[in-house]
């Protein structure tokens, strides 16, 4: 099925479903951690078919777990949607989200529902993306350079300046990255490549999507990013693709939280539910998104990584998306890898 028509189908459906609901049902603030596209069909669709207004801020996860922090005496949001785990899991640690133990639990996949029991379920999993490389095939074969297979591919001397990736401070796709290395090479030497691979970074973007949007406008070679933003760019008629490493990598849990002091607590719970259904879930797809949706009764468009081709290390969620341990190898990031010449 095309996109277009799957998406309009996605909307037409949806607001079919919702043609009785009253106009006037509140209001709900949500901070949105996913790409734009799918962030405004959220908006308008859930809109229409509940007649609640939805006020939508788009953020980063890294920033979005700041502006929580920073609202934690007074909150202005009421949800957030999206977004790595680990930020999720983070704010729960700190008690700055509601523990909700959704009815539709039964419903999601194993590591969805992982992801709230280890938060004490004051957040839960609703799609999952595995991390990778981007590429742009054009430039590629303009530079005559190989496609990237593996992590110490990314090191080859002849990629001085090709490569863009987000910065960990500020995103939590850089994050993941940091933390699967940590893993999957154990932390000294996991840094020994972080420093080697500064060299050949170009720049360190604020969003986690800025570095394969850079790929695809032929603004930069390669993209340290999760592979599901890739076939987006694709469909667009960018000349992107995307590999996930041979030696092995991590994924996002991408993730809900209702935040606590909610002003809208009844509609946040609403949206929380409607977003855990497979009707929801599977706008990911219409709006170009191709995570894996965490309801197991949701359809999966074709374009969604397969999982069982994908070698993947067995990722630490709860360590990793502890407060303490991500600013220790954020603060660690700043002082030994960016502060370093390039």
């Amino acid at each position: 099925m095309k996109v277009q028509s799957m998406k309009n189908s996605v909307v037409f459906a949806t607001l079919a479903v919702g043609a009785c609901v009253a106009s006037a049902q509140g209001q709900v603030n949500v901070i949105c951690s996913v790409q734009a596209e799918w962030c405004n069909m959220i908006g308008t669709v859930y809109t229409r078919t509940t007649g609640t207004r939805i006020n939508i801020a788009m953020k980063g996860s890294g920033e979005a777990l700041a502006q929580i922090i920073a609202e934690r005496e007074n909150p202005k949001t009421d949800i957030w949607f999206g977004g790595t785990g680990d930020p999720h899991l983070q704010a729960a640690e700190q008690n700055l989200t509601l523990e909700y133990k959704s009815p539709s639990l039964p419903q999601l996949h194993a590591w969805a529902r992982q992801q709230a029991a280890q938060s004490s379920y004051k957040t839960v999993g609703i799609y999952s993306g595995p991390l990778g490389f981007g590429y742009n095939t054009e430039l590629l074969a303009k530079k005559k350079l190989p496609v990237p297979k593996s992590w110490n591919d990314l090191l080859a001397a002849n990629l001085k300046g090709e490569i863009q990736v987000a910065n960990p401070a500020s995103s939590g796709t850089a994050y993941t990255m940091v933390a699967t290395l940590v893993q999957l090479m154990g932390e000294d030497k996991a840094f020994d490549y972080l420093k080697k691979l500064h060299k050949n970074i170009s720049q360190y973007t604020r969003s986690g999507t800025g570095p394969i949007k850079a790929v695809a406008r032929g603004e930069s070679t390669i993209s340290i990013s999760f592979v599901h933003d890739g076939p987006g760019e694709k469909l667009n008629g960018f000349p992107v693709e995307t590999v996930t490493p041979s030696d092995g990598t991590g994924a996002e849990i991408g993730s809900m939280s209702i935040i606590k002091g909610a002003r809208n607590l009844e509609a946040a719970k609403k949206f929380y539910e409607w977003a855990l259904t497979p009707s929801a879930q599977e706008m990911a797809a219409a709006a170009k998104q191709f995570q894996l949706p965490s309801n197991q009764s949701a359809k999966n468009d074709a374009r969604i990584p397969d999982f069982k081709k994908i070698k993947f290390i067995n990722y630490d969620y709860a360590r990793y998306g502890a407060s303490a341990e991500r600013s220790r190898l954020i603060a660690k990031w700043e002082k030994e890898v960016n502060s370093l010449p390039r």
